[in-house]
């Protein structure tokens, strides 16, 4: 990759690696509903009108239902079901929980694709990525949340149906109109119960700074970011920030906020990581083959 594109990808790293931390902070002092109206509400404002600027938002009337869809799954629940669960979970152990996404999406495209064959390498890396969940879970138990752990879950879920509903129902959309509508959307939902919701007092200095973090810096900015990394390495090394990702949440929940590094953490994490490796790359002459599709949609481009 160039220079760039490894400084855009450094930046991308930590960008997303802190939102757990951001929502721990912020559901201190804000209830969930608010926090998501807050945040998508932030992001809207920055991006809906370069997204109107740029022409990326009316191709999007013709897809309406799919980008419904997509904001559902993507944004509108997993946004709040994460917040809630970081009422009761740490924010390093919900960084690593999400990490199983991308072993959720091998599984779904090995059932929505029949040309994605489940070959021993792929298998191995199912069974050891869900071990190692199974690990961070299981050696750590006496102190998780069941139904936060599944809120989590069902987070990861829709972040693994998210990108298949563009990738099959939206490639010939922009991906900022769909994006900046997201988030539009998903803050106009919450909005009645997000006012009524809203402190009586001004929160602290810390929650505020928390908030505009996750709606400018984790939301918008980040967004931006991603496609300008997208353009740059294309999206199949984009997509490899997912493998960074959990480590920089362990990382700054563990220093800032004084979460425990556990056993279950560290065994946990090197299993999943080996798991994502195995699972969601592929061999010698598929690997080729994908360079060739990604060189050609680069040249189309």
């Amino acid at each position: 990759m160039t220079r760039r594109a490894w400084l855009l990808f450094a930046a991308m790293a930590v960008i997303w690696g802190v939102p757990y931390l951001l929502i721990k902070v912020a559901v201190g002092e804000l209830t969930p509903t608010t926090l998501v109206f807050v945040r998508t509400g932030i992001g809207a404002l920055l991006l809906v009108p370069l997204a109107a600027s740029r022409g990326s938002l009316r191709p999007l009337l013709g897809h309406w239902r799919m980008v419904l869809a997509y904001t559902v799954v993507e944004v509108t629940l997993p946004w709040l079901l994460l917040s809630n669960a970081e009422r009761r979970l740490s924010s390093s152990l919900t960084g690593l929980l999400i990490a199983a996404v991308p072993l959720i999406g091998a599984v779904l495209g090995l059932v929505g694709r029949g040309d994605d064959r489940l070959d021993a390498r792929r298998a191995a890396g199912l069974v050891v990525g869900f071990a190692g969940v199974a690990t961070l879970l299981g050696l750590d138990l006496s102190v998780i949340d069941p139904w936060a752990v599944a809120q989590v879950g069902l987070v990861a879920l829709g972040y693994a149906i998210g990108p298949m509903i563009v990738a099959r129902r939206l490639s010939g959309v922009p991906a900022l109109g769909v994006v900046a509508a997201s988030l539009a959307l998903t803050a106009v939902v919450y909005a009645p119960l997000g006012v009524a919701q809203l402190p009586h007092a001004l929160p602290s200095a810390q929650v505020l700074l928390a908030v505009a973090g996750l709606g400018v810096v984790c939301t918008a900015v980040a967004f931006l970011l991603f496609f300008a990394l997208i353009a740059e390495a294309g999206p199949l090394r984009a997509q490899a920030i997912t493998y960074v990702n959990p480590a920089v949440a362990l990382a700054v929940g563990v220093a800032l906020l004084g979460e425990p590094f556990t056993i279950g953490a560290a065994v946990g994490f090197v299993l999943i990581l080996l798991g994502l490796l195995l699972a969601t790359t592929r061999g010698r002459r598929s690997g080729e083959a994908e360079r060739r599709d990604e060189s050609a949609g680069d040249a189309a481009a």
